[in-house]
């Protein structure tokens, strides 16, 4: 009877020391997203806003199919943001949320584009100083503190503000009790990263770089022998979407 009462008792410490290790691991998964997860809602509150200031601005002018194609798909996409967004469980789920506010940000440049009679715009990546800034426009040489200066596509203003020696509006992130930018804000900001510049071959190894805190450590080269050289290899029309190639900033262990 005594041997019987001694392995019901283990088996109830072990009971405990399960539900334990499980509250804190749910416990530290939550504390992990939290941030991740204000991110994304003002990510696709942002998005939302772009698509009103949309609406307002096309307010009786007439649009042909395309425009109105892509119009449809500006819309159809923030609605999978938000989806997307409110089913976040974990910190590497807004890597598939950045992705879809990017498809969407494109496709509301298409319909500017296609309104005013302009060439559809070159896919390119948003803004790396902070990707709601939109399309960027241009690569402007820019370092670190402590790091070596690459080539950042920026958004037009970041691009003057760089010109001019300034500092760039750079997205800032809340970590413990520290302001500090996204690329520097560690493990659980890498998929918000990895959403928007997966696609471009040679942002990979840019946001690695940063994420690591090494970026001075890498010669400027990717698979194709150029790193920040402009060619994003996404370019015109194509949407893209989805996960964004291979990359993922998991795969370094971060």
């Amino acid at each position: 009877m005594g041997g019987l009462l001694l392995i019901i008792a283990i088996l109830a410490v072990i009971g405990v020391a399960i539900a334990v290790s499980r509250r804190n691991a749910a416990q530290r998964r939550e504390l992990e997203l939290a941030p991740v997860r204000t991110l994304a809602f003002e990510d696709v509150t942002k998005l939302g806003e772009e698509l009103q200031q949309l609406d307002a601005d096309l307010a009786g002018e007439p649009l042909d199919e395309g425009a109105r194609a892509d119009y449809q798909r500006a819309l159809d996409v923030y609605d999978d943001a938000k989806r997307a967004g409110d089913s976040m469980t974990s910190p590497e789920d807004i890597k598939h949320v950045t992705s879809v506010v990017d498809d969407g940000r494109y496709a509301i440049a298409c319909v500017r584009a296609r309104v005013a009679g302009r060439e559809l715009p070159v896919r390119r990546p948003p803004c790396f100083f902070d990707p709601r800034h939109g399309l960027s426009v241009a690569d402007v040489e820019w370092a670190p503190p402590g790091g070596v200066p690459r080539d950042v596509p920026a958004c037009a203003l970041d691009a003057e503000r760089v010109a001019a020696g300034a500092e760039p509006d750079t997205r800032q992130v809340m970590v413990g009790s520290k302001r500090v930018p996204y690329y520097e804000g560690g493990r659980a900001f890498e998929p918000y990263a990895a959403g928007y510049f997966a696609t471009y071959a040679a942002m990979n190894w840019m946001m690695m770089g940063l994420m690591m805190g090494s970026l001075g450590a890498f010669d400027g080269s990717d698979a194709s022998g150029e790193l920040g050289g402009g060619d994003y290899g996404d370019g015109g029309g194509d949407y893209g979407g989805g996960d964004g190639g291979g990359f993922d900033f998991g795969d370094f262990g971060f």
